[in-house]
Formats: C-alpha cells, sequence, structure tokens
C-alpha cells in the first residue's frame, strides 16, 4: 500500500512552560484512518493519549476529533480536547466564532473559549456522581492509611466521559507524600470501575505569609492496564470541579490546581464556574506549547 503524510503536532498541554505540562500527539487530516489504525499509532506514540482530527458531521462543530490511549479509545478526555484544539489553531484554523471552538468528540459537542490571559478552557461535560458504600469506604481507607483522607467531603466515583475516583485529602502535603497500596487499589478501582485516582488536598500558605502555589494539589494515580502517574489531567479536574459544586465545597468563582510536581512536571489547571457568562458551565483551562511540529508518515 503506497504511504502518504500527514501533519503532525506534539504539544505540551496545561503548562507554558515546555516539558513541564502532558505531552499529546495529533495527527491531522485523518478521516480516511480506521480505528484499528488510529489505535496501532496511539501505541507507537507511547503517550497518554493521541488524538486524530477529523471533519465534523455536525454542522454546530468546528472539527471532529478521536482520542486514543495506548489501548483504548476514551469518548473524551481534557488535555486532549485543549491540546488538540491549540494544534488546529495553530495550524491557521479560523474559528466560525471568534475566541470560540466547538469540538465534536464521543460525548457530543465540548465548547471550548480563549480567556483574557491567551490560555483556552474547555466547558466540563456533565457527570454522574456515585458515593462509594461503606464496604468500599473502608478499603480505601485501609488502602491510603488512617487518618489520610478528609472524609467531610465523601469520595465519590465521578464520571464525565473518563471516570475518576475523586479523595479529599486534609492538605496538599498529604496528596504529594501519598503512597497508597497499589493491589488493594487496583482491586477496588476494579470494583468501582474507575480509570484510576484522583487525589487532591489544599494548599495552605505558610506562616511568613508566603503564597500558596495554587488552591489545591491534585494528582492522578492510573491502575490496571495503564498503571502509571498521570502529568495533568483535564478530565480529573473537571471531575474534581463537579464534585467541589455538588458538595458545596467551592473555594471561590475560580481556583488553580497544581499537577504533575512528584514525577517532575508543573501543571498548572484554571477553574472558572460560569466564565462565558452564558450559562452555568464548569469551565477548565490552561496553556499549551508546542514541541514538535511536522509530518508523519501513514
Amino acid at each position: 500500500m503506497q504511504s502518504r503524510t500527514v501533519r503532525f503536532r506534539q504539544v505540551d498541554v496545561f503548562t507554558s512552560v515546555p516539558f513541564k505540562g502532558n505531552p499529546l500527539a495529533v495527527v491531522f487530516d485523518a478521516d480516511d484512518l480506521s480505528a484499528d489504525a488510529m489505535q496501532a499509532i496511539a501505541r507507537w506514540t507511547n503517550l497518554s493519549e493521541t488524538t486524530f482530527l477529523l471533519r465534523p458531521t455536525d454542522p454546530a462543530a468546528d472539527y471532529r476529533v478521536r482520542i486514543f490511549t495506548t489501548s483504548r479509545e476514551l469518548p473524551f478526555a481534557g488535555h486532549p480536547t485543549l491540546g488538540t484544539a491549540h494544534a488546529l489553531l495553530e495550524s491557521g484554523y479560523t474559528p466560525k466564532q471568534p475566541g470560540r471552538l466547538v469540538q465534536q468528540c464521543g460525548v457530543g459537542l465540548v465548547p471550548i473559549v480563549e480567556r483574557d490571559t491567551g490560555a483556552w478552557a474547555f466547558a466540563a461535560p456533565p457527570a454522574r456522581i456515585r458515593p462509594l458504600d461503606d464496604a468500599q469506604l473502608q478499603r480505601l481507607d485501609a488502602a491510603f492509611g488512617r487518618g489520610v483522607i478528609d472524609f467531610t467531603a465523601p469520595p465519590c466515583a465521578v464520571d464525565n466521559g473518563v471516570p475518576w475516583l475523586v479523595v479529599r485529602l486534609n492538605a496538599a502535603a498529604g496528596v504529594l507524600a501519598l503512597a497508597p497500596d497499589r493491589n488493594a487499589m487496583t482491586a477496588l478501582i476494579a470494583d468501582i470501575t474507575t480509570l484510576g485516582l484522583a487525589a487532591y488536598g489544599p494548599h495552605i500558605a505558610t506562616d511568613a505569609g508566603g503564597a500558596a502555589p495554587a488552591t489545591f494539589e491534585l494528582r492522578a494515580l492510573l491502575y490496571g492496564a495503564e498503571n502509571a502517574e498521570d502529568p495533568v489531567t483535564g478530565s480529573a479536574n473537571a471531575a474534581l470541579a463537579c464534585l467541589l459544586s455538588v458538595q458545596n465545597r467551592r473555594p471561590g468563582r475560580s481556583f488553580t490546581v497544581r499537577q504533575g510536581t512528584v514525577i517532575g512536571r508543573d501543571g498548572r489547571v484554571f477553574i472558572d464556574y460560569d466564565h462565558d457568562g452564558t450559562d452555568a458551565r464548569t469551565w477548565i483551562g490552561g496553556h499549551t506549547v508546542t514541541i514538535v511540529d511536522g509530518t508523519f508518515r501513514l
């Protein structure tokens, strides 16, 4: 079969500093690729996600995207949403509406808006929230170590297209030091059918008056096939933002999350409630930088 080349970018998401965010591979002009071919490419890039740009089938959308991990297709994911939008805009695409894109993906249409800072933010998809039962809570507490979890905010499974177990810890320091029993967590995550654990805790300003690096620290720990720590995770932060609303624990109209610290990254996620003023949405934003710009041989 004759090969062809398509445009390709590798970008770093949720950072304005190269190599400090979450990398994403973006393959353009992918309409004639089969799902098997996309999965093979995603496995080869060996990144947490690879996206494929296609022509939209919904007239309201600017573009359509398919999102693959190294082992599966996802209906939605956060850092691929922002990274794909960045790559498309940088390629010279003009949005149908200035300062606004509409992405078509497995969960439907996802609006993405430009912020005053130059970052872009996506509207978090609706989420399904399911509290853990008593037996699951006891297993979680044992896996973490007694006294680590802040149970005043009950741990919940939150699914916005990517399911996460969201757990609040007493402080950011506890998040950074977290080392739950992997075997116990692998079994629990399988039981509650989530992709992994999103553990978060509040940063506290120092007694000397030093500013906290962010409102919360978050770590996204994957279990099962991936079995790794995700550098910076849009869907997990969207799940957190949604759960904070439901539990009446919002720290304000907007807040920031730092992620990736333990693995040498320095991701920053900006969360706004009703950012664009049109409806009651939750917006998950961040900067993206391009690292590789070239072609991909198919």
